[in-house]
């Protein structure tokens, strides 16, 4: 046998066992005869590692005052598309390791000039209201040959078939579920179009032991979505999706009903009387004159809305938004604002009804190349009215009682504000000043009326400077950090400063900092300081070693207390 055809024909070999042991490969078929054409088909990599860790101090903190570990991994790579991980670690405390195992699950994606297929165990979305990420195992399709048409399917297994188990109270018994989806959009210029059809059901038989008792039925559900975007004028655009669900919660029911609730799925099909029919709609506008951009958006989920294609989906809800960007002073600052409402309870069936008004503003400026500043404000409101069914049924005129037994009200605001400013007149030295300011307050109110201990608040301020020399690769920095925090009847304050410096020599070899930080807490009851040293160095030999070795110590002065500790860390990593 040729020499040369045997690392080929072992690749081969070892290429298909790595199919039952892959997670999710994607080939590209256009491709694969450069898989074993060029470079070595087995590829080693990994590294080594030792560290070592010294404690002492008057803590009462349970800590070892030395503990060692020595870490080692290996990763087989064959012919650039798969890897089988190895691994091992040894401690003071225990010794473990790692292999490949067969994964539970096995999914390729091989690709051929636009078509993409899915084969095994793989997830798939066509729209949030249709097939939604849902993991199934089978088989499917994205077709994107062309530039007007799009075409997407799948057909699987959604659900394997579980028993009732009386003895794992936790398992949950579920029938065998099959599903397809098909999905084709058209794309033109000015225009496009959209169809998604999606269809699950449940085999009857596939359990030994009907679990009715448990209000577990065999579902059905069939889907439809059709979408649509227009584009009429330059910077115009319009976009729409409506989306039709049926779901039957007992497919067994043979009796039929011909109401047709004004959708689209009852005018096709005869569905059963314990079918329930959903819909969903959403639009948004855009639109772009010059430098600015208009959008406007709205949504609208029927109450229990569902789809087998999606494990959990937010239904019972109306929003609407809308978003403005514009920039402008020779396009140095930049405006964007946003504003949202959304309400639930739209059939007005439940007990309570929940509204919630977002809204957020954001602003940059940058007058000069090196000075940049940054504005930004947000506010979330929750308005929340509980409605008392017990006075509703005992009242003796409900038109003249009070329903408003709750109203609550929860307000949060967050405001941040950053300004940066470099200069410098040469390439040697470099200086960089910065400010942070910060602030969230949140309050909630019972019938317009703010109880004590309801209202928090923080607030923090930061102000830095740094000095870089440029040809040393050193760097300093000096900060000050102030804390104001407010929760419910507390007040804490904190406040201290920070300096640290930076520095690469030995041609960047070797790479050391040093840093140290007092920070004072207090507050009502207790008053407490805090003095950090920190220190750390790292050199790297060879291109492939490293040794680095770290320290900290952390006096600490309390009332009545004092702690002193310290920890080391020296350390080495080989990696190939």
């Amino acid at each position: 046998m040729n020499r040369s055809l045997l690392p080929r024909l072992l690749s081969l070999m070892l290429l298909l066992l790595c199919f039952t042991r892959a997670g999710a490969q994607q080939i590209d078929l256009e491709h694969i005869g450069d898989i074993f054409g060029k470079g070595k088909p087995f590829k080693f990599g990994g590294g080594l590692s030792a560290n070592s860790i010294f404690n002492t101090g008057n803590s009462q903190a349970i800590r070892s005052p030395f503990t060692w570990y020595l870490n080692g991994s290996l990763n087989l790579n064959v012919v650039g598309q798969f890897n089988l991980p190895f691994s091992f670690n040894l401690t003071n405390a225990g010794v473990g390791y790692s292999y490949p195992t067969k994964p539970n699950r096995l999914s390729l994606h091989p690709t051929y000039k636009g078509v993409t297929a899915h084969l095994g165990d793989v997830a798939m979305s066509f729209s949030p209201y249709t097939l939604n990420g849902y993991q199934f195992t089978g088989v499917g399709i994205d077709i994107n040959t062309s530039k007007m048409w799009a075409v997407s399917g799948m057909y699987g297994r959604l659900n394997n078939a579980v028993e009732f188990d009386s003895i794992n109270m936790n398992g949950t018994s579920a029938y065998r579920r099959m599903g397809y989806g098909l999905k084709a959009n058209l794309q033109q210029e000015k225009f496009g179009l959209g169809f998604i059809v999606f269809h699950a059901k449940d085999d009857e038989n596939s359990l030994l032991h009907r679990p009715d008792t448990l209000g577990i039925f065999p579902q059905a559900n069939i889907v439809i979505s059709v979408n649509a975007n227009v584009r009429p004028a330059k910077g115009l655009e319009f976009a729409m999706e409506y989306a039709n669900s049926a779901l039957t919660l007992d497919k067994r029911d043979a009796s039929i009903t011909r109401e047709r609730h004004g959708m689209i799925l009852p005018w096709f099909m005869d569905m059963a009387r314990n079918t329930y029919f959903y819909k969903a709609l959403k639009g948004n506008m855009n639109y772009t004159i010059g430098k600015s951009t208009v959008g406007i958006g709205y949504e609208s989920i029927d109450p229990g809305y569902r789809t087998l294609g999606s494990y959990f989906m937010n239904n019972d809800l109306e929003n609407i938004t809308f978003n403005y960007a514009l920039q402008f002073l020779k396009d140095k600052a930049h405006v964007a604002m946003n504003i949202g409402y959304q309400r639930d309870d739209l059939n007005h069936s439940k007990t309570g009804s929940t509204n919630r008004m977002v809204g957020s503003l954001n602003l940059s400026y940058a007058p000069l190349q090196n000075l940049n500043t940054n504005f930004s404000y947000s506010s979330f409101q929750t308005f929340m009215h509980i409605k008392s069914q017990f006075d509703y049924i005992n009242a003796p005129d409900p038109n003249i009682l009070n329903m408003d037994t709750l109203n609550f009200k929860q307000i949060s605001q967050n405001f941040s504000f950053s300004t940066n400013y470099s200069f410098g007149k040469n390439k040697e030295r470099k200086h960089l000043i910065s400010l942070n300011l910060s602030m969230q307050d949140a309050a909630d109110f019972q019938n317009n009326v703010v109880r004590k201990g309801n209202e928090s608040g923080f607030y923090n301020g930061s102000t830095a400077y740094t000095l870089m020399l440029v040809p040393r690769q050193i760097s300093i920095t000096s900060a000050f950090n102030v804390s104001y925090n407010t929760i419910g009847r507390n007040d804490f304050l904190t406040l201290g400063p920070t300096l640290g410096a930076n520095a690469k020599l030995f041609n960047k070899k070797l790479t050391t900092g040093f840093s140290t930080s007092y920070n004072a807490s207090l507050s009502e009851n207790q008053n407490t300081k805090v003095l950090n040293l920190r220190m750390n160095t790292g050199y790297l030999m060879m291109k492939s070693h490293n040794l680095s070795l770290s320290a900290m110590q952390q006096m600490r002065w309390a009332r009545d207390t004092e702690t002193n500790n310290l920890t080391v860390t020296l350390g080495y990593n080989y990696s190939f």
